[in-house]
C-alpha cells in the first residue's frame, strides 16, 4: 500500500459523483479513471460517499469498496476523505474504522440519516465519531439537507474538546457562517465552502477550501476560480464566476445529483445513470436546463 498522504485541508476537493453501470452496480473502473483525472487537474483531495455521491443509496460494504478504489487509484497522490453517514451511529463508527484500514487520510462526518431529534443527540453522535475515528475529521453542516444546524457555538465547543476536528464544510447557504465560526475559533479550524455558488464569497471571508460539485465536470475552471479568489484577483475571479454561476447553481437544488451528472455527460466525463429513487431528468425542465448547460459550455472562459 502506498503511503497515506497527509491532510492539508485546503484547495478544491471534489465531492465525487458515483458512476453506476447500467445494472446499478458501482463502476469501479470509471471511479478510478475519474479520480485520477481530477487529481491531474489540480484537485487537492477526493471526497467519496457524500450526498452528491448518492451515499444514502450505498450499502456500507459498497462505501468501503468505493473508498478502497479511490485510495488505490490515487496511489498516494492526494488524500481521500470519505463522507461518513448512516442511520446508526454504530455503523458510522464502523465506516470510520474501515476508512482508516483502507488508507484514507481523513473523514467527513455527516449527521445521521433520517434522524430528526434535539441538538444533544446530534452532538453526542458527533462526539462518538470524533472519539472513535482515529483520523483527522471534517464536520459537515448542511441543515437544508439533513434537518440539523450545527451552530457556530456547537462547532467551537467540539473543536475545543477534540483535537482531531480539523475542518468544517459549511453548506447552510449563509456565507456569514464562515465569519461566525472564525470569530469563535480563529484559525483553529479550516473552513470549506460546501455549496458551489458561494465559493468566491467564502474565500473572501476566510475559507481555505471548497468541497465542490461541478468540479466533477469542470475541474480546470473550478481550480482556476478558487485560485483567483484566493489570490485576491477580484476582477478575474468575478469574470470567471459570472460565466460559471448558472452551472454552479445546479449544485443547490434538490435534483443536484442528476444535474451534475448531466453536465458530466455533456463534457464526456460520465453518464446520467443514478440509483432509484432518483431518476434521470426528463421533460421541459430537463430541456430548458440542457439548453442553458450547452450555452454556457459554448462560451469562452
Amino acid at each position: 500500500m502506498s503511503p497515506t498522504p497527509k491532510m492539508q485541508w485546503q484547495g478544491v476537493m471534489p465531492a465525487i459523483t458515483t458512476p453506476f453501470a447500467p445494472d446499478g452496480r458501482i463502476d469501479h473502473d470509471a471511479v478510478a479513471i475519474h479520480v485520477r483525472w481530477l487529481a491531474d487537474h489540480g484537485c487537492t483531495g477526493i471526497v467519496p460517499c457524500g450526498s452528491l455521491g448518492e451515499g444514502a443509496t450505498l450499502d456500507p460494504d459498497e462505501k468501503v469498496a468505493l473508498m478502497r478504489t479511490c485510495v488505490e487509484a490515487l496511489d498516494g497522490r492526494i488524500p481521500v476523505v470519505p463522507g461518513i453517514a448512516d442511520s446508526r451511529t454504530r455503523t458510522a463508527v464502523w465506516l470510520c474504522e474501515q476508512a482508516r484500514a483502507v488508507g484514507c487520510s481523513g473523514v467527513m462526518l455527516l449527521p445521521p440519516y433520517v434522524h430528526k431529534g434535539p441538538e444533544h443527540e446530534f452532538r453526542d453522535h458527533f462526539e462518538v465519531l470524533l472519539e472513535e475515528a482515529g483520523l483527522p475529521c471534517m464536520l459537515y453542516n448542511n441543515p437544508i439537507a439533513y434537518g440539523f444546524d450545527a451552530r457556530p457555538e456547537l462547532i467551537a465547543d467540539l473543536a475545543a474538546r477534540f483535537e482531531n476536528l480539523r475542518a468544517v464544510k459549511e453548506s447552510s447557504g449563509d456565507v456569514r457562517r464562515i465569519s461566525a465560526v472564525r470569530a469563535l475559533c480563529g484559525d483553529r479550524l479550516a473552513l470549506f465552502a460546501g455549496l458551489d455558488d458561494m465559493i468566491v464569497e467564502a474565500v473572501h471571508m476566510g475559507a481555505s477550501g471548497w468541497i465542490a460539485g461541478l468540479v466533477n465536470a469542470l475541474p480546470e475552471e473550478s481550480v482556476r476560480l478558487f485560485e483567483l479568489a484566493r489570490a485576491g484577483e477580484a476582477d478575474a475571479a468575478f469574470a470567471l464566476y459570472r460565466w460559471f454561476l448558472p452551472l454552479l447553481r445546479l449544485d443547490t437544488v434538490p435534483e443536484f445529483v442528476q444535474w451534475i451528472k448531466l453536465v458530466q455527460s455533456e463534457v464526456g466525463r460520465g453518464t446520467e445513470v443514478v440509483r432509484m429513487p432518483r431518476q434521470p431528468l426528463r421533460g421541459p425542465a430537463r430541456e430548458t436546463g440542457l439548453a442553458m448547460i450547452r450555452e454556457r459550455l459554448a462560451l469562452p472562459r
